[in-house]
């Protein structure tokens, strides 16, 4: 999962939008980083899991050619945010530019955000990424700019054509996988670790 969904099971759950979010920059030990970003962290790190050994990501992952096979996750989990940016009304009250609002403030309001996070903020919300995700076309940009920030740029060559040609196997996986994964936030979240609360 990327920004938008892990911010959206943070919502469905309850729980720290920016926290969860400072997930995907956290590195270590989660006990190094402040109490208030310690569930969220904890919590990304259960959906990254879950996302990542899931029978429907391996099947999905195995209907990318070979030349992809680096890029595959991170295409999939770009996906999966477009997918549910896509079919958005499907899953929250509050329509997504509402909610991307709601979002980008979190962050801003947040202290002691990972510094990586802290300097990316300010273009998350300029270029609303979370926004972006529904149209066909924010997913190419999308894709283009992280194939920018790898050092291998070339493992993304054909992302987009291949996205196009796997688009009905990725939303079944998508809708099939991700009320699972809502559900498994709200439980997980009933059950932090108590030094995490």
């Amino acid at each position: 999962m990327n920004f938008l969904a892990h911010l959206h099971l943070a919502d469905n759950s309850q729980t720290s939008l920016a926290a969860n979010i400072a997930g995907d920059f956290a590195k270590g030990s989660i006990e190094h980083f402040p109490k208030h970003l310690q569930q969220g962290i904890w919590l990304h790190r259960q959906i990254d899991q879950l996302t990542d050994s899931h029978e429907l990501t391996k099947e999905l992952l195995a209907l990318f050619p070979k030349s992809l096979t680096r890029a595959a996750p991170i295409i999939i989990d770009l996906s999966f945010d477009h997918m549910l940016a896509k079919y958005w009304d499907e899953y929250h009250h509050q329509s997504l530019e509402e909610f991307a609002s709601k979002a980008y403030d979190a962050i801003d309001d947040c202290d002691n955000l990972p510094e990586q996070l802290v300097n990316i903020a300010p273009k998350i919300r300029q270029e609303n990424w979370l926004v972006a995700y529904q149209t066909r076309a924010g997913l190419n940009q999308t894709l283009t700019s992280v194939a920018k920030r790898v050092s291998k740029p070339e493992i993304f060559n054909g992302a987009q054509e291949c996205v196009k040609k796997l688009d009905t196997e990725i939303e079944i996986a998508f809708r099939t996988f991700y009320p699972q994964l809502m559900a498994y936030s709200r439980l997980w979240t009933r059950n932090t670790p108590p030094e995490y609360l």
